[in-house]
């Protein structure tokens, strides 16, 4: 398994949530390191720069929502975000934040595992060959991981480059949110079209002049998405 030996730090103040997250991880053979809090985890992630970051979103002091925005004015290390229910706005909120995926409390140890290992092996696979692709002054280059709006490159987490290369792959036609999740997260039975749909609206506040009457990266209401020039 490509993603066996990763690092993975745990941000979680709760001393019971973290050792059960930290013994199903270390079952599937992953080194794990663990933080009370949002604060320590930027002094650790200051020394060593984990391949994943779990991070509870109700942590004391600085919480994870601004952990999460904190870890992203610099890096685009895959974040998995904690919460305690899935129906809550705090999916979203923390999907907003730049979270790419999410487990529930009480979490199922399969579950963390099935959202862990696809995460990683999309960070790690190989992107999309070929050469550059063009939505007007939009410039996608999914083998150098390169994107570019009228010139200037645009910073994106792992998560939205595939997902925006996936669309660029098949300009034009439109993708279904249950096509995205397999494709750009690895899961279905996992999987939730707000992942999709948050990390679309992020995609577009980068690469759309107007994000809310976006010109490239369109929705097919009730159906999904599709990236046109």
């Amino acid at each position: 398994m490509v993603s066996v030996g990763a690092e993975i730090l745990i941000v979680e103040d709760d001393e019971r949530i973290r050792q059960s997250l930290r013994l199903a991880l270390e079952e599937e053979q992953y080194r794990v390191s663990e933080v009370e809090s949002a604060e320590q985890a930027l002094e650790a992630f200051g020394r060593r720069t984990p391949q994943l970051v779990l991070i509870d979103l109700m942590l004391p002091g600085l919480d994870g929502f601004d952990l999460c925005r904190e870890l992203r004015r610099s890096s685009d290390v895959p974040i998995i975000i904690v919460t305690a229910r899935s129906d809550s706005h705090d999916v979203v909120a923390g999907l907003e934040a730049g979270a790419d995926d999410y487990v529930t409390k009480p979490f199922v140890p399969k579950e963390l595992s099935a959202r862990v290992r696809a995460l990683l092996r999309r960070v790690r696979a190989g992107d999309m060959a070929g050469l550059a692709l063009r939505f007007g002054e939009l410039e996608i280059q999914p083998d150098a991981g390169i994107v570019r709006r009228g010139g200037d490159d645009v910073s994106l987490t792992k998560t939205e480059f595939r997902l925006l290369s996936e669309l660029a792959a098949s300009p034009g036609r439109l993708l279904s949110r249950e096509i995205l999740l397999d494709r750009v997260w690895g899961y279905g039975y996992f999987g939730d079209g707000r992942l999709v749909d948050v990390h679309v609206r992020r995609l577009r506040q980068k690469i759309e002049d107007d994000p809310a009457n976006p010109r490239h990266l369109v929705t097919v209401r009730g159906l999904g998405y599709k990236l046109q020039p």
